[in-house]
């Protein structure tokens, strides 16, 4: 888990340290671009947090999902709902408010609608992936108000290629009996190249060292979380042309992914678990057609230094299947195209100018259906600006989106009463200072502010969510009661989210360590979260608890929540050290706290508690080993229906072996999960108390590059 930490302003491009598969030196710097920023600087001269894995230590921390992937990562949490379905969290906060990428592009899936949906954005054929820690509505708008994770692979040919190069990687693990295979491969000739990937991933049920449940009844048995499995593939063709001026490229996928809900789990803010019927257990299956397009031209003349286009493509459909029915299918299509330009210097200013537009048509079709079908229209331009005066670099930009929900009430029954379409502004800003003490250390400034508009499922949410296990409501609607009949009516009154969020870093390289640091403080109005009514949906009406059923039908009824709006406030600290005792020994700590309370004292719920980390790394010839251990403290400090979760720690041993051949070069992989067996549950799941995480397991792999 060596995470790579920038500390760079998500307007500029960064460098990072990489380990090196052989010995190195203890102050040499391995220039990793990072693909999302549009100015290049190096790490020294970078203003806010970005995290960058790729190489051995992205194949090291492969998981089934990304926010597992991600999860060691300093200042990055997963979202946990069982391991199927696991999408990032970071500074501790998750869904919309945290954008996922795909070279650039959203990924447009239904992950953010619900902790059950699994991100797309699958890591098996990634080169790397860039953590944006904080918020980055500058470069992607209204719903990167925390932060962005960019998985980034070579679908998209940039550079020109002779013969043939690749690489096949084989894992198995034992906790799931999970085989993974991934395969990479370029090639071209002249100024053509193309990229071939695939993947693919089967498991079992997971083992667990006790019951799933944290109050286990009497008839539950131990050993494993049912409902867990996962089977899961895809595939990536794209071609290009490199010219001396011109770029342009072009790749489709697909992905298909078919896993278990488990069986019985909350779905809300305020953590209270539900029950589901004990049945045939609930089965999601997503599969996604995906176009993608790249246009690059240097030196067009005039004002620019260069033009670049990205444009995507992208069918989504999601299937929830409960007792062999399809209860709701998601589907979603989106058009996405951003367009921008480097500006030549003008009195020492770089410039970057740019222009997005994004086009989602949403629907769920089904009787179990909670969201109706929904447009969306999303319209953004920005300005990115730096300068270099003395000592101090100067970075700062400004964006304005204009987000439109055109919604098909006519063609959702579930409505009670029609709400009206959605306008919204956003208005975001930065300024940034960084300050270089010496040439090996830097202190660090950022100032944003960001704005959100609520997303579709937010307005207008009305209905079952079957792999949630909840009836939700949107925000435009208002629940009255009249006789002691709840009465539904709508409503306009909902704001957007207005973050203010200041980070501040200090970093430094000395001949044997490196420190890299910051502390934040983000002040959200407007904060959206699912509340607790206080309702229950049973008998086809959203009715008080005390007139629900209470025979053998008691368990299908739903509790119900809304979206609902308050100030909160998030502030907390990141910190790395990085030390290297000689040429072979060196050792890593990390840290990270988010502390979160809502206007009223209240805390916010699902909030990761202190983590504390220690790596020892051992490095020998073609030989290099990690022991890492990492505390997760108890998390005490919850919202009002939850519970208190105890604190545990993680022990796991990796080692790899590199064999250089004649024509292949293999990486030998061997790592040792959660060695002490702990009974692990994580704080920011919804499924905390009915799903811990894998016991002690064992993985192996290879991975040949030619």
């Amino acid at each position: 888990m060596r995470t790579v930490t920038l500390i760079a302003l998500t307007v500029s491009s960064a460098f990072a340290y990489a380990q090196q598969s052989t010995q190195r030196d203890e102050t040499e710097v391995e220039n990793i671009v990072v693909t999302s920023s549009p100015l290049g600087r190096s790490v020294l001269e970078s203003a806010t947090p970005i995290s960058v894995l790729s190489g051995d230590e992205l194949q090291q921390n492969m998981a089934a999902t990304l926010g597992d992937t991600l999860n060691n990562t300093v200042g990055v949490h997963s979202s946990y709902f069982g391991p199927v379905a696991g999408s990032p969290i970071i500074r501790g906060l998750d869904g919309p408010r945290i954008k996922v990428v795909r070279n650039g592009l959203d990924v447009s899936d239904a992950s953010r609608v619900g902790p059950d949906h699994a991100v797309t954005g699958d890591a098996s054929t990634a080169t790397q992936i860039e953590i944006l820690r904080g918020p980055a509505t500058l470069l992607y708008g209204s719903g990167a108000i925390g932060g962005v994770v960019n998985v980034v692979d070579s679908r998209l040919p940039q550079q020109r290629q002779t013969g043939v190069s690749g690489s096949v990687t084989t894992r198995y693990a034992s906790a799931a009996d999970e085989i993974n295979l991934a395969t990479n491969l370029d090639g071209g000739q002249g100024e053509f190249a193309w990229h071939l990937d695939g993947f693919y991933r089967q498991s079992d049920d997971y083992r667990i060292p006790g019951f799933a449940s944290s109050a286990p009844d009497e008839d539950e048995q131990p050993g494993r979380l049912e409902n867990t499995a996962i089977d899961t593939n895809g595939f990536t063709l794209g071609a290009g042309w490199i010219g001396e001026q011109i770029t342009a490229s072009l790749a489709v996928g697909q992905m298909n992914n078919r896993y278990g809900v488990p069986g019985h789990h909350g779905h809300h803010e305020e953590e209270q678990a539900t029950e589901l019927p004990e049945e045939e257990g609930t089965q999601s299956d997503q599969q996604q057609d995906n176009l993608q397009l790249l246009l690059d031209w240097r030196n067009p003349g005039s004002a620019f230094k260069a033009i670049h286009m990205r444009g995507a493509y992208t069918d989504y459909a999601h299937s929830e299947i409960e007792d062999g029915q399809i209860g709701t299918t998601f589907i979603n299509k989106t058009q996405e195209g951003r367009l921008w330009a480097e500006l030549h210097d003008i009195a020492g200013w770089r410039s970057v100018i740019g222009t997005q537009y994004k086009h989602t048509d949403f629907s769920a079709i089904g009787d179990e259906a909670f969201t109706p079908p929904t447009v969306t229209i999303e319209q953004g331009i920005y300005l990115l600006e730096e300068n270099q005066q003395g000592n101090m670099l100067w970075q700062l930009g400004g964006r304005i989106d204009r987000i439109k929900h055109t919604v098909d009430a006519a063609n959702f029954a579930a409505f009670p009463v029609a709400p009206d379409n959605s306008t919204f502004t956003t208005y975001s800003a930065s300024l940034g200072g960084v300050y270089r003490l010496n040439p090996v250390s830097t202190l660090h400034i950022n100032l944003a502010h960001s704005e959100r508009a609520p997303d579709a499922s937010e307005l207008y949410a009305f209905g079952p969510h079957i792999g949630a296990g909840t009836y939700e409501i949107g925000s435009s609607f208002t629940l009255g009661e009249q006789n002691d009949i709840v009465v539904i009516s709508t409503t306009n009154q909902f704001e957007k989210e207005k973050s203010l969020n200041l980070d501040l870093g200090y970093r430094v390289s000395g001949d044997h360590w490196h420190l890299n640091s910051s502390v934040f403080y983000n002040n959200i109005a407007n904060y959206i979260f699912q509340q607790d009514t206080g309702l229950v949906f049973a008998d086809g009406e959203i009715q008080h608890e005390h007139d629900a059923p209470t025979d053998e039908h008691a368990h299908e009824e739903l509790p119900v929540f809304q979206f609902a709006q308050q100030d909160a406030t998030l502030y907390g600290f990141e910190v790395e050290w990085d030390y290297h005792i000689n040429d072979q020994w060196r050792t890593q700590w990390f840290s990270d706290y988010t502390r979160a309370r809502l206007a009223d004292d209240a805390n916010v719920p699902r909030i990761p508690p202190l983590r504390l980390g220690a790596e020892l790394h051992f490095e020998q010839g073609n030989w290099h080993g990690e022991i890492s251990l990492v505390r997760n403290f108890s998390q005490n400090k919850i919202a009002a229906s939850e519970t208190s979760t105890d604190g545990y720690t993680l022990l796991d041993i990796s080692a790899n072996y590199y064999m250089p051949l004649q024509s292949v070069d293999l990486t030998w992989y061997v790592k040792g999960s959660n060695l002490l067996n702990e009974e692990a549950r994580v704080h920011a799941s919804f499924l905390k108390d009915n799903a811990p995480l894998p016991g002690r397991g064992v993985s192996v792999g290879v991975k040949a590059s030619f």
